[in-house]
This record gives structure tokens, C-alpha cells and sequence, in this order.
């Protein structure tokens, strides 16, 4: 597949301005990707969705590092390479490791690159996207790590990237749209 599946939103477009601002507050220099084009295809969606994901990435306790983590392990999981893309970056500035990015793409993860709350993050990913069901070890851990408020902002997290993972996806949406 090489080419969006539906017909982006374009510039000129008819698009409530509200919206169209409050989307390009949440990207770098105001500039709209294919996802936020694709999602202009219903307005309702792309409110809600604009929402929630602006408030995963910029109102959560869970560090911003730990939280683009969770998205590469996402967007390789789920084998959606434009949220690896957007994400990568994101993931180094917050500080992260390419050398941490790199073991993500690995199908078992080198434990010893990682520290004990990113592993127990990582375990919660990997359970939660390939069989949907979290062992309560897992998120037991998890609360010892983070506690319960992170906790459920990682489980959040994860929940959240999968949505836009298999929207990317399904929709072939693959690289931004000018």
C-alpha cells in the first residue's frame, strides 16, 4: 500500500476555524500532518480526537519520555512506521536513546538496555496490544513503580497509541500531506 485510502482534507477546504486552530496548536510550526487531514474528514472525530491526544501528550504525570516510549513500542507492535516517525524524534528530545529506540524495533526488547520502570512499561505495552488483557502482576508492578494515577495514565497511553496506530494503518496513511 503506498497511497492514503481516502482523499485528505485540503487547504481551502471548508473546516469550522476553531478546530482547524485548535489542531494546529498541537504540531510544530502549526502545520497540519496527513492524520489531522484524514481525520478533517469528520469534524466530530477530529474534535474529540484532537482532545484526547492533546491532553495524553501534554497533561499526564507519566513522564513525557516514558510516554513516547510506550508509542514507539506501539508503533512497532502494531507496524505503523508514520507513528515511528512522528514519534522518534519526540522520543530523543524528551531523552531518550537511539540506542533505547533501536532495541524497541527488536522482537524480544535487550532488558539490560532498560531500567526497571521502563521494562515494566514496556511489559504493559506488549501485553495490552498483542492480547489486550494485562496480567494484574503487571499493573501491580506498575502501581508500585508509578503509582496509581500513572498507572492508569500508561495504561491510557497505550490504549491511545493503539487507536492511532491501527487508524494509520488501516487508512495506509503513511507519510505527512503537504
Amino acid at each position: 500500500m503506498s497511497q492514503v485510502r481516502v482523499t485528505p482534507w485540503q487547504d481551502g477546504e471548508q473546516a469550522p476555524g476553531e478546530l482547524l486552530a485548535e489542531m494546529q496548536g498541537r504540531r510544530p510550526n502549526g502545520e497540519l500532518i496527513g492524520i489531522d487531514r484524514v481525520l478533517l474528514k469528520s469534524f466530530p472525530l477530529a474534535k474529540g480526537w484532537n482532545e484526547l491526544l492533546g491532553r495524553v501528550r501534554a497533561n499526564f504525570g507519566l513522564s513525557l519520555e516514558y510516554r513516547e516510549l510506550i508509542m514507539l513500542r506501539v508503533a512497532v507492535l502494531n507496524k505503523a512506521d508514520f507513528e515511528w516517525n512522528v514519534h522518534y524524534p519526540a522520543y530523543i528530545q524528551a531523552g531518550g536513546s537511539d540506542e533505547k529506540a533501536t532495541a524497541l524495533k527488536s522482537v524480544v526488547v535487550n532488558a539490560e538496555l532498560f531500567s526497571e520502570q521502563e521494562l515494566a512499561l514496556l511489559e504493559l505495552t506488549e501485553q495490552s496490544t498483542t492480547k489486550v488483557n494485562v496480567d494484574g502482576d503487571v499493573i501491580e508492578r506498575l502501581k508500585a513503580l508509578f503509582g496509581e494515577t500513572q498507572t492508569v495514565e500508561a495504561v491510557a497511553t497505550v490504549a491511545a497509541y493503539n487507536m492511532v496506530s491501527r487508524f494509520l494503518v488501516a487508512l495506509d496513511i503513511l507519510i505527512p500531506q503537504p
